[in-house]
């Protein structure tokens, strides 16, 4: 009786953690961030090719895409017309949606279209990506359930000057302009039963959090509490939100976990000279000279071919030990950056990273973004800083967990307070 008493107490200590706080906000701002500027730089660099990549003069033609689109019931809102105008229009969103994101501007609204820009393009011409582009592909619809804008973000800031992250009349207009398109789409017949519903219950969302909030303004201004509807929706949000966090966090790990156990079925791999192939490649060689200087130290090119097998097959055993997986974290951001500078893979080796950062301890994330406050404010430090008052960044309380993965753990501590009335 006593076991089945503790385990109640802690099924219910679990319950009231995951419902009454949305967990890691640090963690989920810089993924925002990560993803949302990684698809940014993409476009923009991309943007003179953009007509080849995904666009009319692509050797995947319209009709192809169609025909495909048609099989597999993928979603893109490209294929709606072939015309360049409509192409343009969409392409140029995407670019919008992804610098909004990253700044934590209207994020529910924004993380929706965010979302549509990358399966659009994505899906429209489905063999010019990468596995970079496939972690995007994913995270894009993850972002979609989080609370990703409680630090770091526009959003915030306007939580602290003026009580409430959805005020003003941006943000029903916007959603009304995406209601619009929605409702549009529906009755087309361009989107499927799965995604109208999906896009449908998105905005019912929106519009239950618009309500409740405005009805919580009224009622403050007449000096009574907090609604028991916007409560609600705060629970509900925060079990979201930490769910979403949760299946990133999985599938970073079954990404590592099944990159490594596919390695080591590999001859290659398995006699340490698997890395020496791609430094030999035009393709893959930015720096001819410096490829060629690793690739002639046999020891070199066998340590890392070995390392980055121990390291992607024990990382996901490690994530509940912190400071074993804070060191295999840090090797495997270097690892990526590595990735960037010798194999020419910038894009892909970023949104490792940013898949990466979910599990980044959180004294470090507010550390960084103390120091990152101190040096915006520094005398002379910019226009921006110039008239700009101090913004206060939260700060973990003394038993705070560093990292959301230990949250789950028997001795988890509560996290830092997310910024009143945020995303």
């Amino acid at each position: 009786m006593d076991g089945l008493r503790r385990a109640r107490a802690g099924a219910a200590r679990v319950l009231a953690r995951v419902t009454g706080e949305a967990l890691g906000p640090y963690q989920s701002a810089v993924v925002r961030i990560g993803f949302a500027g990684t698809w940014l730089f993409f476009l923009l660099r991309e943007y003179p090719n953009r007509h080849e990549l995904y666009g009319p003069d692509g050797p995947w033609s319209w009709e192809l895409a169609r025909q495909l689109v048609e099989s597999n019931h993928a979603f893109t809102v490209l294929l709606w017309s072939d015309s360049v105008l409509w192409f343009e229009t969409v392409y140029l969103a995407a670019v919008l949606a992804s610098a909004l994101l990253m700044l934590g501007w209207r994020t529910r609204a924004t993380s929706v279209v965010f979302m549509a820009g990358v399966l659009s393009l994505q899906n429209r011409s489905v063999f010019m990506g990468d596995g970079g582009d496939n972690v995007i592909h994913l995270m894009a619809i993850y972002l979609v359930l989080t609370r990703c804008a409680q630090v770091w973000s526009l959003d915030a800031r306007r939580a602290r000057l003026r009580g409430s992250a959805s005020a003003g009349a941006a943000g029903p207009v916007l959603w009304g302009v995406l209601g619009a398109v929605s409702a549009y789409g529906a009755l087309t017949g361009r989107f499927g039963l799965g995604w109208s519903a999906a896009f449908t219950a998105l905005w019912v969302a929106a519009a239950l959090w618009w309500m409740a909030g405005r009805s919580e303004g009224l009622a403050a201004g007449e000096g009574a509490g907090r609604s028991e509807g916007r409560a609600l929706l705060d629970v509900l949000a925060n079990a979201v939100h930490n769910a979403g966090m949760l299946v990133i966090m999985a599938e970073v790990c079954l990404i590592y976990a099944t990159a490594g156990w596919y390695k080591v079925q590999g001859s290659r791999w398995q006699d340490g000279t698997a890395l020496y192939y791609p430094l030999g490649l035009d393709y893959f060689s930015p720096w001819p000279g410096l490829s060629a200087l690793l690739a002639g130290s046999g020891t070199l090119v066998m340590l890392l071919t070995y390392g980055t097998v121990v390291l992607q097959v024990a990382f996901p055993f490690t994530v509940f030990h912190r400071r074993i997986k804070n060191v295999l974290l840090g090797v495997m951001m270097l690892e990526h950056a590595g990735i960037a500078v010798l194999l020419g893979l910038p894009f892909f080796s970023l949104a490792m990273i940013a898949a990466d950062a979910v599990f980044l301890p959180t004294g470090f994330l507010v550390g960084v973004g103390a120091v990152a406050g101190r040096l915006r404010r520094r005398p002379g430090a910019g226009v921006a800083s110039a008239g700009a008052p101090p913004v206060a960044l939260p700060a973990p309380s003394r038993d705070a967990d560093p990292d959301p993965a230990a949250a789950v753990g028997p001795d988890a501590g509560p996290d830092p307070a997310a910024a009143a009335g945020s995303r």
